[in-house]
């Protein structure tokens, strides 16, 4: 490989694939831009690099040992 490569010598090196998504995902990518591939490429290459975005509607910290409410509430 060539490790001088300007960013239009590497533009040409892309290739097309085909992938199959749900349809809602494909709508909702969509929804963020006219050009899918770009969301997608950028989510590949974070994924391989290890980054995590965290989603905070799908991801909660729950203490492990919740506080015990007083006596006389469900505590009886």
């Amino acid at each position: 490989m060539n490790d001088n490569a300007t960013p239009t010598q590497r533009t040409a090196e892309k290739v097309e694939i085909a992938i199959h998504l749900d349809s809602e995902v494909l709508d909702q990518i969509k929804h963020l831009t006219n050009d899918p591939s770009r969301i997608i490429e950028t989510a590949i290459k974070q994924w391989l690099r290890g980054e995590k975005q965290p989603d905070e509607d799908l991801t909660r910290h729950l203490r492990r040992n919740p506080p015990v409410p007083p006596k006389g509430e469900w505590n009886d």
